[in-house]
């Protein structure tokens, strides 16, 4: 059975985007051989990327426009996605389709692979998923800077999660890798 996968960059003070959408310039800063063979790793076990209206149009604008020609594009661009959304009705990047009931459609694919499913980015999404028992990990990346403002990767909830720590790894940039396992997901 596959798992789904949060996985993401944020600041030591818990922003996974600056004051501006898409002011990810902080990724810079951890950004390396250590990430991108994590990167390369992730895309090699996973079975299905999700993302939100949000991240989705980020990536897709992104992926289908760099000039930069690597094994991380080829499988951004290949792999099959979910783009959760009440509002958009079709996605044209290719292998995307729309999903409007993210929850079910998770449970779903994770009885029917044996490969990961990785959220990425997407707070919004996380925030409504993390109730209904979807997620199985978190990892985040955190990049060693204080931000003092922008998008917060966990958003306000009415019950509290508790984690597992499955694994943390230090990056010779600074940065910090932690894996956890959630609570449901671990008992």
């Amino acid at each position: 059975m596959g798992k789904v996968v949060v996985w993401n960059l944020m600041s030591l003070d818990g922003y996974f985007e600056g004051a501006r959408k898409w002011d990810l310039d902080f990724h810079l800063l951890v950004w390396g051989p250590e990430l991108e063979a994590l990167s390369k790793e992730l895309g090699s076990k996973a079975e299905v990327l999700v993302f939100g209206r949000v991240t989705y149009e980020g990536m897709k604008a992104y992926w289908t426009t760099t000039e930069d020609e690597t094994e991380i594009k080829t499988f951004m661009n290949a792999l099959p996605k979910i783009v959760g959304s009440r509002t958009l009705e079709t996605a044209d990047w290719n292998n995307s389709r729309v999903v409007t009931d993210v929850a079910a459609e998770l449970k779903r694919l994770k009885q029917a692979s044996n490969k990961n499913i990785y959220i990425f980015g997407s707070a919004e999404l996380v925030a409504s998923l993390l109730p209904d028992d979807v997620i199985d990990e978190i990892m985040v990346c955190v990049v060693p800077v204080l931000l003092g403002q922008g998008t917060p990767l966990f958003k306000p909830a009415d019950e509290r999660t508790s984690l597992k720590l499955l694994e943390s790894r230090p990056l010779q940039s600074g940065g910090v890798i932690l894996r956890y396992e959630t609570e449901k997901s671990a008992a």
